[in-house]
């Protein structure tokens, strides 16, 4: 292997951890098939684990080897196949006669047998070579094993990327050119669970009309440029406002999106200095519910009188952030920056 790209692969770190494990194992195959060929030994190092694992347990069958060696099923059968054609394995009946076992042919426990004299010399100088390094390779290679059974790297990945895209969300407040995305996302989001009301397509149509002018405030949030999410205060009468038409998209959806956009509307609520907050849900919206309860909105007993939606059958109002001891909750690092409010009701 060149060096180049030997030095290539190992400037990318971890990254590239099974592309050198890989490079390495193919020169460690081929250095042990130049020491076969060297000593007359008729056997190739890739056939090393089934006639190991045979010589060393006796006939097993297909399944039983790969349980064993950590490959598949059609790896094994591959090979054993391959080892049938070269005369080193055999396949015979088993105990119960209806399932086929893998065992060693006497031309193959002939070439082990002079193969074990290189093994005990390969295995010393290996050995050496390894701790030479100062590390325990192969134990670090079972430690790291383990954990790839123990965690699932997918799964530890996709948590990352979860973590980078929350660090990547903004939370903006309105402006025209964001005006579009306030009815894309609530369009896409009722379309999804319910229909547009009437009021729904008034409020979106002229959210300056209904929202902004009379002193209320949008917010978006933003992945990259990308606008996800959304969120408005409505105001209702002096002091009360309208939690409403939040919306996150579905593609990122558990990015911990719509708990930042409610955490910048609860905080754009105590800027303006707000009495009173509530929000009107449906019960079929179990996690939205949860995600509206933990940051401090507490169920009422009945629907809210006067309601100007059909779907609405839950009625919530902010009793206070539930992890904090004071209200209004102090602004974190965390917390949207301060919101400009458009129209007559800027502050």
């Amino acid at each position: 292997m060149p060096e180049a790209v030997l030095s290539f692969l190992a400037e990318q770190g971890a990254l590239a951890l099974a592309s050198r494990m890989k490079v390495l194992s193919d020169r460690c195959y081929d250095l042990v098939d130049q020491i076969y060929r060297e000593h007359g030994v008729g056997l190739q190092a890739r056939w090393f684990p089934l006639l190991r694992l045979l010589q060393d347990r006796g006939a097993c069958t297909v399944g039983d080897a790969a349980l064993s060696l950590g490959l598949t099923h059609s790896a094994v059968s591959q090979l054993a196949n391959r080892l049938s054609r070269e005369g080193l394995v055999r396949r015979v009946a088993g105990g119960d006669r209806r399932q086929r076992v893998l065992e060693l042919t006497d031309r193959a426990r002939e070439e082990l047998r002079k193969a074990w004299p290189l093994w005990q010399a390969m295995r010393t100088s290996i050995e050496r070579r390894l701790a030479a390094a100062g590390t325990d390779l192969l134990k670090a290679l079972s430690d790291y094993e383990a954990s790839l059974d123990a965690e699932p790297l997918p799964e530890e990945v996709a948590g990352r990327l979860r973590q980078q895209a929350q660090a990547q969300v903004r939370v903006v407040p309105f402006s025209p050119e964001l005006r579009e995305h306030f009815y894309r996302l609530n369009a896409e989001w009722l379309a999804r669970h319910f229909r547009i009301e009437p009021i729904d397509h008034a409020v979106l149509s002229d959210p300056e009309k209904h929202i902004l002018d009379p002193g209320g405030s949008i917010l978006f949030a933003l992945v990259g440029d990308e606008v996800v999410g959304t969120v408005a205060l409505m105001p209702d009468s002096p002091g009360v406002y309208e939690l409403t038409k939040m919306a996150v998209t579905t593609g990122h959806r558990g990015l911990g999106i719509g708990r930042r956009l409610m955490e910048a509307a609860i905080a754009e609520y105590h800027r303006l200095g707000g009495r009173e907050l509530f929000l009107e849900s449906n019960s079929a919206l179990q996690p939205a519910l949860k995600l509206y309860e933990s940051v401090g909105f507490e169920r009422q007993p009945g629907i809210k009188p006067g309601s100007h939606y059909q779907r609405a059958d839950v009625y919530m109002i902010y009793r206070g952030d539930p992890r904090q001891e004071t209200k209004p909750p102090a602004r974190s690092s965390a917390a949207a920056p301060p919101v400009r409010v458009h129209g007559r009701g800027r502050r």
